[in-house]
């Protein structure tokens, strides 16, 4: 089958197996957003094999007490076993709908990631604070992989941060070669149809993973993951054209960060604390996954300050925020995908982050989502949420809308 004919395949959406967590071997790349302050969603891939590759699928998981307890909801399926689901993202609209979005490609072994075209998909539930959650029919939204949420605009706008990798130029079609950038997906009219736009081309970029932020003055900040941590461009014109890129001098380790906008006004970064480089320094694969940290910056983007941080081993990676209305932040994140595969949740405030230091009565650090049941097997079963919630008969009930047509030409998005 083409990547073409491939491209056109929704996965399938299914309540989780009750023993999915015993074959799991891999898992992480995890996404967060929280509804109303007590129901939790948290999103994140897993597989059977150890690491990236066919097979790998997307788990949709729920809390309803805020962290203590979590239960398996639904599964993004694969639509053969020639392929892959991966990088989910987890997004709470204006209106309170959810919003799941994932990627999905051809792939034949483990470490192969990318077809040359892949896809963006999503479906969302109108009503995410019911038992059961109602979902609307898979919908193919755009060519390439989105690894971060929407961004909501002053107008009113959504813009998703939607690439085409070019890291791997043999394998983009001849058609699609002009869109391998960091590029910007506009929807406005609530995601009923979107229009894309062509982003910058950072250089020394490494599968993209951006953010878009829109400044006070209106301007769009683009800031991607790159070889040496994190690069940046500008738009003033609503992404028609950028500023020449350039380092931000954020720092990374060449790994998704987290960046968002809270209520206060402030910018919140997730990201891992790296050592000055020195001019010029070459650092590709110098810094570890290591000291994941939070920072604000009250002057959007121009100075940071707090320094709270969240977990000081290596191996922790691809944080994702979610603020809630009580003033609590959520962060998520993996720690050992192949070993451990834990998914981890903190919960935290700004006066935490200023502080340093969790000083709010209710912040917490390394709450577990889930892990992997062969480390589980070596830990008290009762600190293990693969041995507490495993899903029961009647308890993971999945409904696709019949009256929602699923939309899966290429023509929703114009290029």
């Amino acid at each position: 089958m083409s990547t073409t004919t491939f491209a056109l395949l929704p996965g399938k959406i299914t309540a989780p197996a009750s023993v999915a967590g015993e074959s799991r071997r891999f898992q992480g790349i995890p996404g967060v957003e929280v509804l109303d302050g007590e129901k939790i969603f948290v999103c994140y891939y897993a597989g059977n094999e150890p690491g990236e590759g066919p097979g790998n699928y997307v788990v949709l998981t729920v809390s309803d007490d805020t962290g203590s307890s979590w239960r398996e909801v639904l599964n993004v399926m694969p639509p053969d076993s020639g392929s892959r689901i991966y990088d989910p993202v987890v997004w709470l609209d204006p209106g309170k709908r959810l919003w799941l979005f994932w990627s999905q490609c051809r792939s034949t072994k483990i470490a192969d990631c990318f077809d040359g075209r892949a896809g963006v998909w999503s479906i969302f539930c109108d009503s995410p604070g019911q038992p059961t959650l109602e979902w609307s029919q898979p919908r193919r939204i755009a060519e390439g992989v989105m690894m971060n949420k929407p961004t909501v605009l002053q107008s009113g706008e959504w813009v998703l941060p939607v690439a085409l990798w070019s890291l791997y130029p043999e394998k983009l079609p001849p058609e699609l070669a002009f869109a391998a950038r960091s590029n910007l997906l506009f929807s406005a009219d609530n995601g009923k149809s979107f229009k894309l736009k062509i982003g910058p081309d950072i250089p020394q970029r490494s599968f993209d993973e951006h953010v878009i932020i829109e400044r006070r003055d209106g301007s769009l900040w683009l800031l991607a993951r790159t070889q040496y941590g994190i690069g940046c461009s500008t738009s003033t014109d609503s992404g028609d054209s950028w500023s020449l890129p350039k380092d931000s001098g954020l720092g990374g380790s060449d790994s998704r960060f987290a960046m968002r906008r809270l209520r206060s006004g402030r910018l919140c970064l997730v990201n891992h604390q790296v050592p000055q480089r020195l001019p010029a320094e070459n650092v590709k694969g110098m810094f570890a996954r290591e000291k994941l940290t939070v920072w604000l910056s009250d002057d959007d983007g121009q100075s940071w300050y707090g320094r709270l941080l969240l977990d000081s081993r290596t191996n922790v990676s691809y944080p994702d925020i979610a603020e809630c209305g009580d003033g609590f932040i959520y962060a998520v994140y993996d720690h050992e995908r192949t070993s451990r595969g834990q998914i981890l949740l903190s919960r935290f405030t700004e006066q935490d982050i200023v502080a340093g230091e969790l000083i709010t009565p209710g912040a917490l650090k390394k709450i577990t989502v889930s892990a992997l049941y062969g480390y589980c097997s070596q830990q008290k079963k009762s600190r293990c949420p693969e041995f507490l919630n495993q899903p029961k008969k009647g308890d993971c009930a999945i409904k696709i809308k019949d009256d929602c047509r699923a939309q899966i030409s290429r023509q929703t998005v114009n290029f």
